[in-house]
């Protein structure tokens, strides 16, 4: 995959960047033409990836480690097993999952009880703005709206890592999610500039004929809910979880993303 000019500094930093906690929430719903995945443009000139498409997602905040948060479904310890990491930072990165996923489309991953998803999430828009503005936590708001997070609707998904020439690297954490009935997910964020539902073919398609820009996590996870033929077999899929780190080779005057497996990879930076 090429990437966009001037996404590559022309000297990349030594020593590499170290890579920040992020999550990442890839929302899909099953539509009229079939599997359908929520995506955001992100506003260009962004520090990081600014103009590109991508799914809700963004950095783990030290209070989404907060043990106070009323927590349903898989424990972290579960979450610590398939992701490589300590049950702590697994405990953030399931709550940064949930609290990204609010802030950047209004979909709220929690409910009144263990079993029960709230509906219309409106009625939350302050808390919303306040957790954007960092002036509640994640913990601090389920508490005060009596919520629970529901962990138990996110299957774990993937795990990439930026490149080690990009000065702004992120270890980000895939999980998937069914958009939950009774919500809806929109573009109430200053970090997009336009959010909508595709399916992963008509994202690939947009891709290919110029009218988006896709990252490689985007375009891998992409074609794999594509492959899996609806939103069950996405949830039921069983994922391989380690790490995958992308290095970028300097092709026909432009920089390419080589991926593991693939010829080059091993030559390249």
């Amino acid at each position: 995959m090429a990437l966009p000019e001037g996404f590559v500094p022309p000297e990349p930093p030594d020593p590499p960047a170290a890579p920040k906690d992020a999550a990442t929430v890839v929302l899909v719903r099953e539509g009229a033409e079939g599997t359908e995945v929520f995506l955001q443009r992100r506003v260009a000139g962004m520090a990081f990836a600014g103009g590109m498409t991508v799914f809700p997602g963004g950095g783990v905040d030290p209070r989404d480690s907060d043990v106070s948060v009323a927590w349903s479904g898989p424990e972290p310890g579960w979450w610590a097993e398939r992701f490589g990491c300590s049950t702590g930072l697994a405990r953030a990165l399931v709550c940064a999952a949930v609290r990204e996923t609010f802030e950047e489309s209004g979909v709220l991953l929690a409910g009144p009880a263990a079993d029960e998803v709230v509906g219309d999430t409106s009625r939350y828009a302050d808390a919303r703005s306040a957790l954007v503005s960092r002036d509640v936590s994640l913990a601090e708001f389920l508490s005060d709206a009596g919520l629970v997070l529901r962990a138990d609707l996110l299957r774990p998904w993937a795990n990439w890592v930026t490149p080690e020439a990009e000065p702004k690297r992120y270890d980000t954490r895939f999980f998937l999610a069914a958009m939950p009935a009774g919500q809806r997910a929109d573009a109430v964020t200053t970090e997009a500039s336009e959010a909508y539902w595709r399916t992963p073919q008509q994202a690939l398609a947009d891709w290919r004929e110029g009218r988006c820009g896709l990252l490689p996590p985007t375009w891998v996870t992409l074609t794999e809910v594509a492959e899996c033929g609806g939103v069950r077999a996405a949830l039921d899929a069983e994922r391989g979880l380690g790490k995958v780190i992308p290095r970028l080779v300097r092709r026909d005057g432009r920089w390419r993303a080589v991926l593991p497996g693939e010829p080059g990879y091993e030559e390249a930076k």
